[in-house]
């Protein structure tokens, strides 16, 4: 496994490619309301994108078709945007984005609650949000790659809830994909030694059932398979030596 440690200049130019992820994803939320279409969203995103002077790094990625993934209810992520895919009070919304600014990559993601939306809905996309800080707080120097994976699983599986496993967080930086894989399941102790420098995207995928996922026939939107709720949280995080520090929070 080959993996890239970050100068504290690379680490600052990632943190404004963040920086740019983060005014998008504010632009999209507060959009996100009953009767808007994940493809006006997607329309939102290009068109802050474009103000920012950033390149969308979803876009043409693999063949994928917008600037943005909008996964939503039992889409877990890679949900495409569309006109007919409109949202009600109840829904939730994942919505992940990255984009490249001078060469470097942010990436980062959010669920959104629609209206109103139950206390069981709430509770899924609470506990996503808190196993995600849980796992940033294991971002130190000398710690262990599942311990990350260890603080999103021990957190919500009490809660009734499960870890995605056939999608994980990932190492950042000039490219959008980059060593080590980071799963949010794992055991305490063990897998790599964190090491200041590294730069990873951390994004817990939690479902209120099962943690079983299908892809459908266009190739990209995963749902769970039991179809239940997915709530998706996901911020890219520089481990330094004064501790973790979160490049895609404003």
């Amino acid at each position: 496994m080959g993996y890239f440690l970050k100068s504290a200049d690379e680490i600052e130019k990632l943190r404004r490619a963040n920086l740019a992820v983060s005014a998008v994803l504010d632009a999209v939320e507060a959009a996100c309301k009953p009767g808007a279409s994940t493809w006006d969203l997607d329309e939102i995103a290009d068109h802050k994108l474009k103000e920012l002077g950033a390149k969308s790094a979803f876009l043409d990625y693999h063949g994928y078709p917008r600037v943005l993934c909008a996964s939503v209810n039992e889409v877990v992520v890679h949900g495409i945007p569309r006109k007919d895919v409109v949202l009600k009070s109840g829904d939730i919304v994942g919505i992940d984005f990255g984009c490249f600014v001078d060469g470097f990559c942010g990436d980062s993601a959010r669920t959104i609650p629609i209206g109103e939306v139950s206390a069981e809905t709430q509770k899924l996309i609470d506990a996503t949000r808190q196993s995600l800080d849980l796992a940033i707080e294991k971002c130190v120097p000398g710690n262990r790659l599942q311990d990350i994976g260890w603080a999103v699983q021990s957190h919500v599986e009490p809660l009734g809830f499960s870890v995605v496993r056939t999608f994980v967080g990932h190492g950042i930086g000039k490219k959008m994909h980059e060593d080590p894989p980071v799963p949010n399941y794992g055991s305490p102790g063990r897998g790599l030694r964190l090491k200041e420098g590294l730069v990873l995207a951390i994004e817990p995928m939690v479902n209120a059932g099962q943690p079983e996922v299908e892809v459908l026939e266009d190739g990209w939107t995963a749902v769970t398979k039991d179809r239940s709720l997915s709530a998706h949280f996901e911020h890219s995080v520089a481990i330094t030596a004064n501790g973790p520090v979160v490049l895609s929070r404003a």
